[in-house]
């Protein structure tokens, strides 16, 4: 028996196209201007969309008796993903929920439960070039990183500063379990205690007022050399 909710961990594009492989290849279903077929794309994901998302849902199919809903987000509210889990859990017969997301850290345990995480081409998924990037640079270039991206002055500047910040965190993040698998005994408490850290960050980011300069400076100081130039 098929699952009915997944959950992809992948940049958008890469999710996207899993998703239509699964319905094509496990459901038979044509994916090319299929209007049974449903796209959303979300950088921050709030309460109303996905509400929004929960009543397009409870629609019936319009050309078959299957229907998808394909679902791609940056980051979310704590308050989207509990608006969730009624249609995760439950979603009306003959619906298929995906998922998109960069990061599994990013889902609440609760809403982890009710899905199933498809893989995806790779074994890992990519550290992002914001990631490679602050993990690179020298503290002096991590410090002017930090500062611009602290220096939004729209609302629109202030939504792009925040997901690339969550693109660092979720980049340090795949480097570090990484590293678990070549890191001695010894030293592998300091890397749990890293990727405890890093959830923990992303978390507050998702917080549409934490503050991004002393997010990423904690995590500029609690990285282990390792992973740093």
């Amino acid at each position: 028996m098929k699952h009915h909710a997944y959950v992809i961990v992948a940049e958008k594009d890469e999710g996207v196209a899993k998703a239509l492989e699964w319905l094509r290849v496990e459901l038979g279903m044509e994916t090319d201007r299929n209007p049974d077929i449903m796209m959303f794309e979300h950088g921050f994901l709030s309460v109303e969309d996905s509400r929004n998302i929960g009543e397009l849902s409870s629609q019936a199919p319009l050309a078959g008796e299957t229907k998808a809903l394909v679902i791609s987000a940056n980051r979310f509210s704590t308050e989207a993903q509990n608006a969730f889990l009624k249609i995760f859990e439950e979603p009306p017969e003959g619906t298929y929920i995906f998922l998109i997301v960069p990061s599994v850290g990013l889902l609440l345990p609760t809403l982890c439960s009710r899905v199933e995480v498809l893989s995806t081409s790779g074994a890992t998924v990519d550290v992002s070039e914001d990631g490679k990037a602050f993990l690179a640079s020298s503290k002096e270039k991590r410090t002017a990183l930090i500062s611009k991206l602290n220096s939004g002055k729209t609302d629109e500047e202030r939504r792009a500063n925040r997901d690339q910040a969550i693109r660092i965190v979720n980049g340090v993040e795949v480097v570090a379990y990484t590293a678990l698998n070549t890191i001695s005994t010894s030293k592998r408490k300091e890397m749990y205690q890293l990727l405890e850290d890093l959830q923990t960050m992303r978390g507050y980011l998702n917080e549409r007022s934490a503050p991004i300069k002393m997010i990423l400076e904690h995590i500029s100081i609690v990285l282990p050399k390792s992973l740093s130039s």
